[in-house]
């Protein structure tokens, strides 16, 4: 069996969306819709954020942190999806793969963390009211976005400086819409149970100790909530959440189903499929459960529509 490392004219190829022209085109239109919506609509919200001071606060410092995480997270691997659906030529370099592969890791564990620091905002503001302001200051919230981004983004590193030290046999046809961990190790003649092992680590810290962050917030935040004595208080204080309980409950449950799952019950098919989920359906929808559900967003998009009406109609 021919085994060889990889060296810098090694190139990969990835699937198509898919071979049939009908469902190919169908495919293509509905992923460049998704993105389009992903791109317009997670600029929005980070534009509407900063216009209006009122939102200036560490719930919405953490939901653009949120926005201009998905934007880079479905940019990273949506275009190249889109190229290779119209294009014949299939193949990613090596460098590329390595750099898609880096870039769509640190971002997810990126939004692992700062979901679960989100889920600590509203525990603090909902449990500790009067002292959110001197919990939750500036210095805290820059201090918990930094390391955040800083841990994923060193983590990813390990995993693809690994990943790429390994062999592949035979062919280099990756049987995945882009380049991801999880296929690479399967394709491997290396022994990976070092890899797995470390996977599964990194995986179990970041995404369970996230998880499990925001369901320990979310106990409390609940134990709270049902301690108001007026319905009206509590539906208040709940809808405060709601949009994030969403939000945490997609990605998650999309992460936890590619990553934690035993290898031996993987399904390349339902693999293929999670992770196109995640990567760009889950970003386009997190800015429209929040501005959906929030009523300052909403508020600023009307003011800002009605103000932009009125001076176009003096003209």
């Amino acid at each position: 069996m021919e085994m060889f490392n990889q060296s810098s004219s090694t190139r990969f190829f990835l699937l198509g969306l898919s071979n049939i022209l009908y469902l190919k085109v169908i495919g293509f239109l509905a992923l460049l819709t998704i993105y389009l919506i992903t791109l317009s609509a997670n600029l929005l919200l980070i534009i509407v954020v900063t216009i209006n001071p009122k939102l200036h606060t560490p719930m919405y410092f953490f939901l653009i942190n949120l926005s201009f995480i998905d934007i880079c997270f479905s940019s990273t691997v949506v275009p190249k999806i889109l190229m290779n659906t119209l294009s014949k030529d299939k193949s990613i370099s090596l460098l590329e793969c390595a750099i898609q592969m880096h870039f769509h890791l640190a971002f997810g564990a990126t939004e692992c963390f700062i979901l679960a620091v989100m889920a600590y905002d509203r525990f603090v503001a909902i449990c500790k009211p009067l002292h959110y302001n001197n919990i939750m200051s500036r210095k805290l919230c820059i201090s918990l976005a930094t390391a955040s981004w800083t841990s994923s983004f060193i983590n990813s590193i390990t995993h693809v400086t690994y990943t790429f030290q390994l062999s592949f046999c035979n062919s280099h046809h990756v049987n995945h819409f882009f380049c991801e961990v999880p296929p690479f190790i399967q394709m491997s003649c290396s022994d990976t149970w070092l890899h797995d092992l470390a996977m599964y680590i990194s995986a179990g810290i970041i995404a369970i100790l996230s998880f499990f962050l925001i369901l320990v917030s979310y106990v409390n935040i609940l134990s709270t909530i049902l301690k108001i004595n007026s319905s009206h208080g509590r539906f208040k204080a709940f809808s405060t959440c709601a949009s994030h309980i969403i939000v945490v409950t997609v990605f998650f449950g999309t992460v936890m189903i590619l990553y934690l799952r035993p290898q031996s019950r993987s399904s390349t098919d339902l693999d293929n499929s999670v992770s196109l989920l995640y990567s760009s359906v889950t970003p386009m929808l997190n800015p429209i459960v929040y501005s959906v559900r929030n009523k300052d967003v909403k508020g600023t998009l009307r003011k800002n529509l009605v103000k932009d009406i009125a001076q176009s109609n003096l003209f």
